[in-house]
């Protein structure tokens, strides 16, 4: 299977272009189910005739397994990247059908993102006046994710020559490597233009957020040095660099912004994905609506109590 899987990994990377993130993504899946077969069901046969016995009831355990101990949205993942890859061997002969076209995905939980409110998002980015190179890093980093809705590997992805700080625009590496142009807000821009004073010159090329060592900043270093920062501020949310852009969006949206636009922002390939942060919304009216409202109000609210 080592080999049936290297080839799968070759047309991912070549023909699908998809991100080393995803592709990584994809190994795991795929070495948990070669797993499973091997110590779960006991086979042991080599490459093609290990997976020409897989079936819907084979792939159907599996997922039961699953069930035991992952949500249903990372379920869901790992049959899309068995699909995937049982696509790829009919296509190359290998298999004639497809198993995992004949089980059903597992419904998606439906979650609301968490997101920080505005006060909090303006205490995360004031939260020091520390004019050292690391500090000026730090608030340049939170400063973008806020101010451009980024995900994590699309900001440590940056190089400085992606970065136009008088045009106010960074050119952006997301999802199936498609680029796109975002706008960087006026806060952000001062944080960079302080942070890349204070670092010095540095070749185009070069990462726009690097490490004491001079080495691109990692996603694990980001969100290492976000959750030092949440405790400073005194906010006690369990709050992801992914909660920025998510609060990101959903200020955009109670700040009357265009559902349309935000998609295009976030980089989203569908409409249905940026529609959660309405959902968003609308929970916040009614937390707002149930504590004015004077028929919302419990008796004991009304009278001061």
């Amino acid at each position: 299977m080592d080999r049936l899987l290297e080839r799968f990994t070759t047309h991912l990377s070549v023909e699908r272009n998809v991100s080393p993130h995803t592709l990584d993504a994809y190994r795991r899946d795929l070495a948990g189910f070669r797993a499973f077969l091997r110590d779960e069901l006991h086979w042991q046969e080599q490459d093609a005739a290990l997976l020409r016995r897989v079936d819907q009831i084979v792939l159907r355990r599996y997922l039961a397994l699953l069930h035991r101990r992952c949500k249903r949205s990372t379920i869901g993942r790992k049959l899309a990247a068995l699909r995937s890859f049982f696509r790829f061997l009919v296509r190359e002969g290998v298999l004639e059908i497809n198993p995992g076209e004949l089980v059903g995905t597992p419904r998606a939980e439906k979650y609301l993102p968490k997101t920080l409110s505005v006060d909090e998002a303006f205490a995360l980015m004031e939260r020091d006046t520390n004019d050292g190179l690391l500090a000026l890093r730090d608030r340049a980093i939170v400063e973008t994710l806020y101010s451009c809705g980024l995900r994590i590997g699309e900001l440590t992805g940056l190089d400085i020559q992606g970065l136009d700080l008088a045009a106010g625009l960074v050119r952006v590496l997301g999802k199936g490597r498609k680029e796109r142009i975002v706008p960087v807000g006026r806060k952000a821009r001062e944080a960079l233009q302080r942070y890349l004073e204070a670092r010095g010159p540095a070749a185009a090329d070069a990462p726009l957020f690097i490490n004491h060592r001079g080495g691109r900043l990692t996603a694990r270093s980001i969100q290492r040095q976000l959750k030092v920062r949440l405790l400073q501020a005194g906010i006690l949310k369990e709050a992801t660099p992914h909660a920025l852009r998510h609060s990101f969006a959903t200020h955009l949206l109670a700040g009357g912004a265009d559902l349309r636009a935000i998609q295009e922002l976030l980089g989203h390939a569908s409409l249905s994905t940026t529609q959660k942060y309405t959902q968003v919304g609308i929970e916040h009216l009614a937390r707002v609506y149930d504590a004015a409202h004077p028929r919302s109000r419990n008796k004991k609210d009304q009278n001061g109590h």
